[in-house]
């Protein structure tokens, strides 16, 4: 008998266990880990933006070809500034639980993530223009 109650009590333990609902993690980044690669991705080249704005200011004159040099230098410089920016209202918004350790985010928050997502793509295909025709005209 005693046999039989052992038996039927692991059972219902097992079950127990196997039947409770785990925590899912969800699949893939979340949206705030992805608005923030975006930014990983953009910041290191903000060096790039630097070192290019000081090869085109020596080139800047009166001539044609040196007001093409001044409006790469003034695209990349905006480039850096819409960084800085971006970073600063970024920081406004969200508290670093939100933004490092998955904190939940209200409805107003999650609101500003699908904005801040939006901008933040608008933003690295900014810098990477920027770059991209900044060192096609100093390869000219």
């Amino acid at each position: 008998m005693r046999k039989v109650v052992s038996i039927i009590v692991c059972a219902i333990l097992f079950m127990g266990i196997s039947c409770k609902q785990e925590k899912k993690t969800p699949e893939g980044p979340t949206q705030m880990q992805q608005v923030m690669a975006v930014h990983d991705e953009v910041m290191p080249k903000m060096g790039t933006l630097g070192k290019l704005v000081g090869e085109l200011k020596a080139k800047v004159d009166t001539t044609e070809a040196g007001q093409k040099y001044e409006k790469a230098m003034k695209d990349l410089q905006e480039a850096n500034k819409a960084m800085m920016d971006w970073m600063k209202g970024f920081g406004d918004r969200f508290d670093s639980d939100e933004i490092l350790n998955g904190k939940e985010l209200t409805e107003q928050k999650q609101l500003w993530l699908n904005e801040e997502e939006e901008k933040v793509e608008a933003l690295k295909e900014q810098i990477n223009g920027s770059i991209e025709r900044a060192e096609a005209l100093l390869a000219q």
